[in-house]
């Protein structure tokens, strides 16, 4: 190692990734630095996306080599590779899908939805490619939600073609079903119809895979964290008791078909007066926060009852796309971003790495 190298490399030492506490080298994000036209360049692998973060970490890089005659130009270059993580035991992972992330609740009416959607967008405005299933056959969201209508084409008569909105890739029960028509089906019929539109989408390439789980712990919910490869779960709650008393069923249930709770988002956790500015927790507060700590899970972070979000997700337009600078799209950030640096801490999935071993038999 040159000692031009070992300045830089010294220097390097004291920059911290602020998304996971990591030091550059000790964390293996730093790949290269190499000196070209009397400057340096580095390339920095984060294993997760982070587009709208990169300056950022750019900058503290720059800070640290400043005064450094071997850094008197200093480029980063940024790659993201996200790696397909290990599934339950048994289950096979999806073509065209690294990671499924379902976010769930054990109760209806606490926004899952709308956090899925906007959890979604966060992930693609960081740099992922991101799908997102609409789970619930009985109550579909997502056509409105996105603004999306019409049927998925099929180029092969066997698969369908996800419809595309805001860049992500889409499909729902809804796209396949008029507006009014109300699904009377039980419980095996809808669980084949759910496993039909994941497995027979043909998704393109996914990072991620966000599930809008129904509410509950019924026979979807049960056969989706039994038989889909589901990377983790994201459980959304209100701070109300009745609301956490349901969600523990939903951790629960995943913990015992062996799928990682990747954390606890609080919906409506405040409202905030747009008169006068008074903060008010007309749900309760703290009740996401005690059930995280009960089960040693993570409080990705919490959300306001808005009126704004509410009028965004309802024109189709959900606030990370509707209004990207705002506080509330700031939060939809920074819970996607701890998602997906949790899912990168993960054990990897190496099925596919291993070759496929043919024995044949010469004459």
């Amino acid at each position: 190692m040159s000692s031009s190298e070992a300045a830089v490399l010294q220097a390097l030492q004291g920059v911290v990734d602020p998304n996971t506490g990591a030091p550059l080298i000790g964390g293996r994000a730093l790949k290269q630095v190499q000196f070209k036209d009397g400057g340096v360049q580095i390339a920095v692998d984060l294993a997760y996306p982070a587009a709208t973060e990169h300056e950022a970490l750019r900058a503290l890089v720059v800070q640290a080599l400043q005064g450094l005659p071997e850094g008197g130009r200093v480029e980063v270059n940024f790659r993201t590779e996200v790696q397909a993580h290990a599934v339950q035991r048994g289950v096979a992972l999806l073509p065209g899908v690294k990671n499924i992330i379902a976010v769930a609740s054990g109760k209806g009416g606490v926004g899952k939805s709308t956090t899925a959607a906007n959890l979604a967008l966060a992930l693609a405005a960081d740099g992922a490619r991101v799908g997102l299933l609409d789970a619930d056959i009985y109550g579909p969201s997502v056509p409105t939600l996105m603004g999306v209508k019409g049927r998925p084409e099929s180029l092969d008569g066997k698969t369908m073609e996800p419809l595309l909105a805001h860049g992500l890739q889409l499909m729902s029960i809804g796209f396949l079903v008029d507006e009014e028509q109300a699904m009377i089906w039980r419980g095996p019929m809808a669980t084949s119809t759910l496993e039909q539109l994941l497995r027979q989408t043909r998704w393109q390439d996914l990072d991620y895979l966000i599930v809008d789980m129904p509410p509950g712990t019924g026979d979807i919910q049960l056969t989706l964290s039994q038989r889909v490869p589901v990377t983790g779960a994201v459980i959304v709650t209100t701070p109300q008791d009745i609301a956490l008393a349901d969600a523990k069923k939903g951790v629960t249930m995943f913990q015992k078909v062996g799928v990682p709770i990747l954390g606890v988002v609080e919906n409506m956790a405040v409202h905030v007066c747009s008169q006068c500015g008074h903060a008010e927790h007309i749900f309760g507060s703290g009740g996401a926060a005690r059930l995280a700590q009960q089960f040693g899970a993570e409080l990705l972070g919490e959300l306001p009852l808005a009126l704004a979000i509410r009028e965004q997700a309802d024109a189709g337009c959900p606030t990370v796309v509707a209004q990207p600078q705002s506080e509330h799209a700031r939060r939809y950030r920074a819970i996607a971003r701890r998602v997906a640096v949790k899912l990168a801490a993960q054990s990897k999935d190496y099925s596919s790495k291993f070759p496929t071993i043919t024995i044949s038999k010469n004459s």
